[in-house]
């Protein structure tokens, strides 16, 4: 009996550390994670195949940051001159910091309206819309090269009562150059599973026809964010009869990048911040028939004189 006991007890207390571990977005049964990696197809000649895959994580070096913003006002003189005195002077300020240039986009301006009752004497009440002002709606684009400036823009931001913080969209001067750094990788681990298969084989593959597929797939931050609610419910065996309210559950968002589980090589595994995900992928097909060999036979011709002339026809 104390044996069955001890070993319940530990099984409880490895799940509840594994708990603690993995973090609160597996304590939801239903979380599950898609297969968002590369998938490039398989050329149509199938006999063998070798695949490569690689994985790059990016540091963004520039970031634009986009807030929303939404003024109303009985006339358009006045919608105007609301907005300008809400962003120009905190438009003014963000520019004077180094390296950061703005931009105001303009999104829509509508004429609001409002519903008037109508009420007659010998018949049923009438709703009638009419004119009550105008919404103007603009978007402040931010460009910025230091990720802790987001911060300063945001308190200043509010204090003209600007809070919709739209997206952020990360840039990186050196995707090319990685992409590069990717194909050069996948080269050399490609002549090593090569020499291995080759091995195995007992056979060169220098002589068999090859077909080549290949293809890149980048994944910015702002399409890697997930969201979960955390929560224990209660397992009360309450009355169908009986009332119970419950409350709002608080809605966590994540940054999820994507799993390096199934590459053959990445580079700058190790992710602190969100990043910018290039992958790379290349398929080539291994026809293990012989390419045909050249003619070897030899043709002659008979010239005028009655002599013969060897016929070169490979050239």
């Amino acid at each position: 009996m104390k044996k069955i006991t001890i070993i319940a007890l530990a099984t409880m207390f490895y799940q509840v550390v594994f708990g603690q571990v993995s973090g609160n977005i597996n304590y939801q049964n239903q979380v599950s994670f898609p297969n968002q990696n590369i998938n490039v197809n398989t050329p149509s000649t199938t006999d063998i195949y070798i695949s490569v895959k690689g994985l790059a994580n990016i540091k963004a070096n520039s970031y634009v940051a986009i807030f929303s913003v939404t003024q109303v006002g009985k006339t358009t003189e006045e919608v105007y001159e609301l907005l300008d005195k809400r962003i120009n002077p905190v438009l003014t300020e963000i520019k004077q910091k180094k390296g950061v240039e703005t931009y105001a986009d303009m999104i829509s301006f509508v004429p609001v309206y409002e519903i008037e009752v109508e009420k007659k004497l010998f018949s049923k009440k009438t709703y009638n819309e009419i004119p009550k002002g105008f919404e103007l709606k603009k978007n402040i684009h931010i460009k910025y090269s230091d990720p802790n400036q987001l911060n300063d823009f945001i308190s200043l931001l509010s204090n003209q009562e600007i809070y919709d913080l739209v997206r952020v969209d990360y840039f990186s001067d050196s995707i090319e150059s990685v992409k590069k750094e990717l194909m050069n990788k996948a080269k050399n681990i490609f002549q090593e599973k090569i020499k291995i298969y080759e091995t195995l084989l007992g056979a060169s593959f220098d002589s068999f026809e090859k077909r080549i597929n290949d293809g890149f797939n980048v994944m910015l931050p702002v399409e890697m964010y997930k969201s979960y609610e955390a929560f224990s419910s209660s397992s009360l065996n309450a009355k169908k009869s009986a009332k119970v309210n419950t409350f709002d559950k608080s809605t966590t968002l994540y940054y999820q990048p994507i799993i390096d589980k199934e590459f053959d090589f990445v580079i700058n595994p190790v992710i602190l911040e969100p990043v910018i995900q290039v992958m790379y992928e290349f398929k080539i097909v291994i026809n293990r028939e012989k390419k045909p060999t050249q003619n070897n036979k030899e043709y002659f011709i008979i010239t005028p004189n009655g002599g013969m002339k060897s016929l070169n026809i490979n050239k």
